[in-house]
C-alpha cells in the first residue's frame, strides 16, 4: 500500500483552460478546491495548503453562518483572515445544506425557511438577498447564488421547476450583489 504525504503533492496540470484573477491571487482552471467547510481544511494548515499548491479553498456559507457566525468572521476582516489563509476563497451558497434538512425546510418562491437541526434547532429565513448579504459579509473572492436542490431521482417536472426557481433566484442574487471585489457565480444542481 502506498500512502501519499504532503510532500508528494500531485503534479499541477500543464494544460490550463483559463486564468482568473481575484483580490487574493490568481488561479488557473481546471483545479481542485480543497473543502474548508468551517473555514479550515481538516488536518491541513494554511502553510500546507500553499505547499500543496492549493489555488482556491471552498468554505460553506450555511456552516459559517451557524458557527462561528457572520459577525465574528466580518470582525476578523473576512474569511481569509479568520482562517489565516491568504489565497483565493469561494463560499458556496449553503443551498445544498438547507435542502438536506428535508422536513425541517420549506421552500417558497421568495426563499427558504429552515430549522437548523444540526446545530441548535433555531429557525431561520433566507432569501436570495439575505444569502448575498451573508456571503458578502463573509468576504470570499467568489460567492455562489442561492439555488434550490431537488432530491435524486426526481421527476422531470420537479427538476424543471427547481431550475426555473434557481434561475429566478439567480437574477435576484445578481441584483443584491454589490461587492465589486467579489465575483458572483451561478450554479445549477441538476438531477435525473
Amino acid at each position: 500500500i502506498y500512502t501519499l504525504s504532503l510532500h508528494d503533492a500531485l503534479p499541477i496540470y500543464e494544460l490550463r483552460a483559463g486564468s482568473y484573477e481575484t483580490a487574493h491571487g490568481t488561479f488557473q482552471t481546471p483545479l481542485f478546491m480543497p473543502v474548508g467547510t468551517h473555514a479550515t481544511v481538516k488536518g491541513i494548515t494554511a502553510d500546507e495548503l500553499h505547499e500543496l499548491k492549493s489555488q482556491v479553498v471552498l468554505a460553506n456559507t450555511y456552516h459559517l453562518y451557524m458557527r462561528p457566525g457572520v459577525d465574528i468572521i466580518e470582525e476578523a476582516g473576512g474569511v481569509q483572515k479568520f482562517m489565516n489563509y491568504d489565497g483565493p476563497m469561494l463560499t458556496d451558497s449553503g443551498g445544498f445544506q438547507l435542502f438536506s434538512l428535508d422536513h425541517m425546510m420549506k421552500v417558497d418562491p421568495d426563499g427558504v425557511s429552515f430549522q437548523a437541526r444540526d446545530y441548535d434547532g433555531s429557525r431561520h429565513r433566507w432569501t436570495p438577498e439575505t444569502n448575498m448579504d451573508i456571503q458578502q459579509r463573509i468576504g470570499a473572492d467568489i460567492c455562489m447564488q442561492l439555488d434550490q436542490c431537488v432530491g435524486y431521482p426526481a421527476k422531470k417536472e420537479d427538476v424543471r421547476a427547481s431550475t426555473q426557481l434557481s434561475w429566478e433566484w439567480a437574477r435576484r442574487c445578481c441584483d443584491a450583489h454589490t461587492r465589486p471585489d467579489q465575483a458572483l457565480f451561478a450554479i445549477v444542481q441538476g438531477s435525473s
